[in-house]
């Protein structure tokens, strides 16, 4: 069960300004707590905060990082049940798939510990021409500076986790706007980190409305901007953001292609659970299903078999897989787009009703190109399924999309996984498995309108870092 109320966090400290912001059961729609909502002077003071403990979290050594983030992978282990629940109620989301997000928390946060001892730089000899004999160089990475992370609803424990974890294993500040239907995954974060030694000013996690967190994209003092939700949202915060870099992880319409020579048994079962997993909402979720035609009928009705088993229903109960989508708002435009694309011509196979959020598991044939359900991103329970014959083709219409997230292929040949590689305009192409596939420490991020830049913990730590040359100069003299 959720607290009657949680507090916010403003330059380490728990603070309960109000309780305006009402956090739903997603499945109940009843209010489950409350947390604070803040305005735009509690921002200013968390981003004042931030920027005066830069140079003390850019002074701490490697293992004071390391033992923060260790202490935090400690503390989601013992309390993984208690994050699970809160998730469940918070997001609609089934109870093992929220259980499985407290294990990506836990791995992401340990992964971000063994990062902080091992950032590293590099000698770099300059010698390169008679000029420049008698100097060396080297260099190495510096944190950023203070950092804004706006996180989405969809995975509130572990997408705000892939933000604030490489800025604590840089030593970067930062203020975290958790999304506003789900707060509470991030406050608890800021629960453990509260019990931990950062500087004063390390973190804020500062829940507020939309159009109340202009200064989180337009302060100066902050020094990069990191965004995952919508395109439409994220593309104008860069427009606005100014002189700082920005990191985008935005939509996409996940393409799977399912080739001749498949495990088609294998195959459903990856792209049951890619399709329907967490109600579909999911950026990588399985969206396009493309299947070759020698194995196209065999596919689709195990396909269907398997989907209309599905149990839907309340998240905390064990044996539900599908849950609510995140509102009666969502579940509405979702549904209608599938009755548009079937009065357009598309076949329904099974699925398409909805009552309230909750909105069945649902499989449409042969939609017509240009149909909602078809170029944007759906982010629900709804999969589209066509057929084709040839594997270029494939490619080309897993390329017709203006997103470039993942993409996933079932084949054996290696000549077809070289060329998806070479052809795919995406940031993964994963073989023999869906494109909802994700280890966390991976390299993971779009092209087109799914992004900019790379989030696992790594490749987010060069964002949030900056390369700082050394040059030597050794006299003739010596």
């Amino acid at each position: 069960m959720l607290r009657e109320s949680y507090p916010c966090y403003l330059a380490n400290e728990a603070v309960q300004p109000n309780l305006d912001l009402e956090v739903t059961d997603k499945y109940s729609g009843e209010v489950a707590t409350r947390v604070p909502l803040v305005g735009e002077a509690e921002i200013d003071r968390a981003i004042a905060a931030a920027a005066a403990a830069a140079e003390p979290m850019a002074r701490m050594p490697a293992h004071a990082r390391q033992s923060v983030l260790q202490h935090c992978v400690d503390r989601f282990q013992e309390r993984a049940e208690e994050l699970a629940q809160a998730l469940c109620v918070e997001a609609g989301k089934p109870i093992k798939d929220s259980r499985g997000e407290v294990t990506r928390l836990v791995d992401t946060f340990r992964i971000a510990a063994e990062e902080s001892v091992r950032i590293r730089g590099e000698v770099l000899p300059l010698d390169i021409s008679p000029r420049a004999e008698g100097y060396r160089g080297q260099w190495k990475r510096v944190p950023i500076g203070p950092c804004s992370f706006i996180s989405p609803f969809n995975f509130p424990l572990n997408l705000a986790a892939h933000k604030v974890a490489p800025a604590l294993a840089v030593g970067c500040p930062f203020v975290l706007k958790p999304a506003s239907l789900t707060p509470i995954g991030a406050i608890l974060i800021g629960e453990v980190l509260a019990e931990t030694d950062l500087p004063p000013g390390a973190f804020s996690i500062l829940p507020c409305r939309r159009d109340g967190a202009e200064l989180f994209t337009t302060d100066e003092r902050l020094k990069l901007l990191s965004f995952t939700g919508s395109p439409g949202v994220g593309w104008d915060l860069k427009a606005r953001a100014g002189k700082k870099p920005v990191v985008l992880e935005l939509g996409g319409n996940a393409a799977v292609i399912i080739d001749a020579d498949a495990d088609v048994e294998d195959a459903v079962d990856r792209v049951v659970f890619g399709a329907f997993y967490q109600s579909g909402q999911s950026c990588i979720g399985v969206q396009r299903i493309l299947v070759h035609e020698d194995v196209y009928e065999a596919f689709r009705e195990r396909l269907v078999g398997r989907t209309e088993s599905l149990v839907s229903g309340d998240p905390k109960d064990e044996n539900t897989f599908i849950g609510p989508m995140i509102s009666e708002k969502e579940a509405k435009r979702l549904h209608g787009w599938i009755e548009s694309a079937v009065a357009a011509g598309a076949k329904l196979l099974c699925g398409g009703h909805r009552e309230g959020a909750m909105l069945e598991a649902t499989l449409l044939e042969d939609v017509p190109r240009g149909e909602d359900v078809e170029r944007q991103e759906a982010f629900g329970p709804v999969a589209l399924l066509s057929r084709f014959r040839d594997f270029d083709e494939a490619l080309a219409q897993v390329n017709d999309s203006a997103f470039g997230l993942q993409a996933g292929i079932f084949t054996r040949d290696v000549y077809k996984i070289e060329k998806a590689w070479d052809r795919l305009e995406v940031g993964g192409v994963v073989i023999g498995d869906v494109p909802s596939w994700r280890v966390d420490h991976m390299p993971y991020g779009g092209v087109k309108d799914s992004g900019l830049g790379r989030e696992g913990i790594r490749f987010a730590i060069e964002d949030m870092t900056e390369i700082r040359l050394l040059v030597l100069r050794t006299p003739p003299n010596g």
